[in-house]
């Protein structure tokens, strides 16, 4: 049986839920999911540009946990750049 999962701290909500490139149809391809837990990441490490151990410390969890949130987010983000996708923050948490 798999470890429950811990709360993590987030600050706010994304001002934003939705980024699309100009010029795509919003019919188009399926948006990239980002969780409310991977903007918090990106925009611990490098919105404010804290190392990856002072921003776990911020958001409760381990550096390794941090490092794979950040990790994860910022892989959904270059695909959304380099395929020209829209990036939908997912403000619901399950």
């Amino acid at each position: 049986m798999p470890r429950p999962r811990c709360c993590r701290t987030i600050v706010g909500q994304p001002a934003c839920k939705l980024f699309q490139p100009v010029g795509t149809p919003a019919s188009g391809s399926e948006p990239v999911g980002l969780s409310l837990e991977e903007y918090e990441a990106i925009r611990l490490a490098d919105h404010e540009g804290l190392y990856q151990e002072q921003a776990a410390e911020r958001m409760g969890v381990s550096r390794a946990t941090f490092g794979r949130t950040l990790e994860s987010a910022r892989k959904k983000v270059a695909q959304a750049l380099v395929l020209g996708q829209a990036l939908r923050i997912e403000v619901t948490q399950a």
